[in-house]
């Protein structure tokens, strides 16, 4: 079983396949706790962390941001006094791409070496 977390993004253009039933049941046990909700007829997937405070939370949500920024793929983050939401998908194809399953799971590890969480 490959590691997501130790992949790094492909470029993704439109027209890129969706991952498939088979992919996502072989990639959410990577991903504890983490669900995918179908908003404006598009899949998602999202993790709530939760924190003692805001600024904790704010700690997070800004090693989000660097992991994002040096993969180059982006999520919606959410940050609120002692919690912070994160969702991945693809906007490129309107759904989930296997970089989004890679991304949860370098969240994951953020969240794995973070003290702050409760």
């Amino acid at each position: 079983m490959t590691v997501l977390a130790n992949k790094a993004c492909e470029a993704c253009r439109k027209g890129a396949p969706l991952v498939t039933q088979e992919d996502i049941a072989k990639y959410m046990p990577q991903l504890p706790d983490w669900q995918i909700t179908v908003m404006a007829g598009i899949n998602h997937l999202g993790k709530t962390y939760k924190f003692k405070n805001f600024e904790q939370a704010l700690q997070f949500t800004n090693r989000v941001g660097v992991i994002a920024e040096q993969e180059n793929h982006h999520p919606a983050i959410l940050t609120e006094w002692g919690q912070v939401t994160v969702t991945w998908w693809t906007h490129k194809i309107a759904g989930l791409h296997v970089n989004d399953f890679i991304m949860a799971a370098k969240t994951e590890e953020i969240s794995s070496s973070s003290p702050i969480l409760i």
